[in-house]
């Protein structure tokens, strides 16, 4: 290890001082007119400026080698280009006009390219774009991408599904690092906040090539905000009501870059009441939470690095059946009382034809929960006097590290290998234990290539991992998988994009399956482990086709997912502690489906976008009973007005209809769901405010106070309905 350290050091010493500038000219195609304010970006880099008011553009300080450019600004087609450094050529960029959304970088997957040119397909939306649809959460606000819905538990609790998979086989990115907060509870939350999150990508499908267990269903990696460009300062303050909850969140950010270092500071702060069906307010379902985000940055020619750290504190109501009627915001008993620190280091060091990558990450979650003790009068004047100890206390301690080498460009071959790896402590301090103290460690070594031909892209990939708990109490497990991936991306036709993906995943069983014995609180079930439980594998074929020009965007995307030793919880008939008693077991099982969607924007009326999607999917057991938490088909329309003028710019209006249909394809324990349907409006738009941008959205949702229940809400049982009528206003002003 220390030769290959000092190796490595000798190399980026060898190209420190090889500086770099690129200038040029971004002009329209069309008219030969100067672009004012187009985006000109290095992703691998991280280092960007926008042209000015003639079109021209200077970037200083780029390392020796190759690396993509991307030019994008809403209005015109976005170009990605290759550019090879040294080089004195000043550029010249042009720009089709284009009424089609600009694309982004999808980091998410390996070689940061633009959509169009992914092999893998992936979704991407901005989290602004989600909250000005009038997202409570981040968790609600993850159900408006196709193919992506949560499990919830009231508003301030859910868990993403994706095409039917959910809790540990999806994994969660953030701040480049994965996020370790006790996913395997129902009633356990992302434990993230949206401000000072850019974007989110959704990989649908197993990805465990890229990311190891837990990868099996998919992933969701969330971005965090960019840092500002160099020589620039910048702050913002949001503020977001919302008339159901009687709730708001507020955040506020600051942001400066000189030419090696730069920094980010935001805080915020969120509280909500009950929320609201048609005729009762849902009683604990009551929140609050803190999060602070701060982000350090340095770079230099050949070295950039950053430093992030995310603090997040929240005070969860646990709802159980429908009492206390009132608009308070502390949460009743019984609640959760959850502590999150990420730190994570992001560093990149530039050789002249290759790069390392390295990414750490320190986590710490504490997650206590308090519930009610029934004791006589008495005792209860007594444990009032006292300060309320927690039932359940889990503290978990993970360190998480990715290091990725990416090769030399050999002919049409690019290349990356890379070695990932966790070290996991898990430790009770309450008085109850759900899971025992164990520790867990994970190793994989990968590689994957992207191999460029004329007609075709094709990306393929191996790797191998080992997974070792061992629990205190005497429990050793080992568990070991290899899987690969391959996929092809081809024109077929004029204007028609395919997308064909094999890919195997794996997910090892977790703490609660093992070794559960015990009431958990939080879901009313006394769950009974299996210690003789295996790797879930899977394997999953997935079709993408996907029409654009002009005016039309058209996608059809189907899979099968064979999933072989799927860990599922089954009622046993007995009564435990009071409660019914559910055993883990395996069985064999498949999910099947996909997503059609339709974007529809009329020459010469640019400004109109009429979208629809449809999604669906079914999972099955080998013996044809249905898995539980499937989620049911559902229809999207949309109509999105957009507009300039002289008092707003960026402006836009919507109307969504969304069709949920009944859920009739239900597991043994599960009953059947109504459908129904949801309408939705919006409008926003920027102003000029003393000289600065103020981003104003308004919208509501569930507009006709529909009475109604999702499928996936662990409210369903008690008969409890989703959220009825509810207004958002939301308000950025930019400093």
């Amino acid at each position: 290890m220390k030769i290959l350290f000092n190796a490595l050091l000798l190399l980026a010493i060898q190209t420190l001082y090889a500086q770099n500038e690129l200038k040029g000219k971004v002009i329209d195609k069309s008219t030969n007119t100067p672009v004012v304010f187009a985006n000109i970006y290095f992703p691998q880099l991280e280092k960007g400026t926008t042209t000015d008011e003639n079109g021209d553009f200077s970037i200083k300080s780029i390392p020796s080698g190759t690396h993509k450019m991307i030019v994008s600004i809403i209005g015109y087609e976005t170009l990605s280009q290759n550019i090879t450094f040294p080089t004195s050529e000043t550029l010249s960029i042009q720009l089709n006009p284009s009424a089609i959304e600009m694309e982004e970088i999808i980091v998410s997957t390996p070689f940061h390219k633009l959509q169009s040119e992914n092999v893998m397909k992936v979704e991407q939306e901005k989290i602004s774009d989600l909250k000005s649809k009038g997202a409570v959460t981040l968790a609600d606000g993850l159900s408006n991408i196709a193919g992506v819905e949560t499990v919830t538990t009231g508003v301030s609790i859910g868990k993403p599904v994706i095409r039917g998979l959910s809790s540990n086989r999806v994994l969660v990115y953030t701040q480049g690092v994965r996020l370790e907060n006790q996913q395997f509870g129902d009633e356990h939350g992302l434990g993230l906040n949206d401000a000072g999150i850019e974007s989110v990508e959704v990989i649908k499908g197993p990805a465990s090539l890229l990311y190891g267990s837990d990868a099996l269903g998919g992933v969701l990696y969330f971005n965090p905000e960019r840092f500002a460009q160099n020589n620039t300062t910048s702050g913002d303050i949001n503020a977001n009501y919302y008339s159901n909850t009687q709730g708001y969140n507020t955040n506020a950010g600051f942001k400066s870059s000189g030419d090696k270092f730069k920094y980010i500071f935001r805080g915020s702060l969120a509280e909500h009441s009950d929320y609201k069906a048609k005729n009762y307010r849902v009683t604990n379902t009551r929140f609050s939470e803190q999060d602070f985000k701060a982000a350090l940055g340095y770079q230099i020619n050949t070295f950039k690095t950053e430093l992030r750290y995310n603090l997040n504190s929240s005070k969860l109501g646990i709802p159980e059946e429908i009492g206390e009627q009132s608009t308070n915001r502390t949460p009743l008993l019984p609640y959760q009382d959850i502590t999150n620190h990420i730190l994570s280091s992001k560093s990149t060091v530039f050789f002249n034809n290759s790069s390392l990558d390295i990414n750490l990450g320190l986590l710490y979650n504490d997650r206590k929960e308090f519930e009610e003790h029934h004791h006589d009068e008495e005792e209860m004047e007594e444990e009032e006097e006292e300060t309320l100890d927690a039932a359940l206390q889990m503290k978990l301690k993970t360190f998480n590290y990715d290091i990725k080498y990416n090769l030399p460009k050999l002919g049409k071959f690019e290349t990356i290998v890379g070695i990932q790896g966790m070290s996991q402590n898990n430790a009770n301090y309450g008085e109850e234990e759900l899971i025992p103290d164990a520790t867990t460690n994970d190793i994989g070594i990968l590689a994957t290539s992207h191999i460029h031909f004329e007609k075709a892209d094709i990306q393929l990939g191996a790797r191998f991992d080992n997974r070792s708990i061992n629990v205190v109490e005497g429990l050793n497990k080992k568990f070991n998988s290899f899987n690969g991936a391959f996929g092809v991306k081809t024109n077929i036709a004029d204007q028609i994009t395919a997308r064909l993906n094999l890919a195997s995943g794996f997910r090892a069983p977790n703490l609660a399956e093992l070794t559960s014995d015990g009431t958990h609180e939080g879901t009313n079930r006394y769950e009974i482990g299996n210690a003789n439980l295996t790797n879930e594998q899977n394997f999953q074929t997935d079709l993408a086709l996907e029409y654009k020009n002009e005016h039309v965007e058209l996608f059809i995307n189907g899979f099968y997912n064979i999933v072989n030793n799927y860990i599922f919880l089954s009622p046993n008939g007995a009564i435990i502690d009071g409660s019914p008693a559910y055993d883990y077991l395996q069985e064999d099982a498949a999910l099947y489906g996909g997503e059609i969607g339709l974007h529809f924007h009329p020459h010469p009326l640019d400004w109109l976008h009429i979208e629809s999607s449809f999604e669906t999917v079914t999972g099955k057991q080998k013996n044809s009973s249905y898995l539980p938490l499937i989620p049911a088909n559902s229809l999207n329309n949309t109509i999105r007005v957009e507009f300039d003028a002289n008092w707003v710019k960026r402006g836009y209006a919507f109307v969504k209809l969304n069709s949920t249909f009944d859920q009739d394809n239900i597991s043994d324990f599960e009953t059947p769901t109504d459908g129904y349907n949801l309408l939705s409006a919006g409008f926003g738009g920027k102003l000029k405010v003393f000289k600065n941008e103020l981003s104003v959205s308004i919208s509501g949702s569930n507009l006709t106070d529909k009475q109604y229940i999702n499928h996936l809400s662990r409210l369903k049982p008690d008969g409890i309905y989703n959220m009825g009528r509810n207004f958002n206003i939301g308000l950025t002003y930019t400093l």
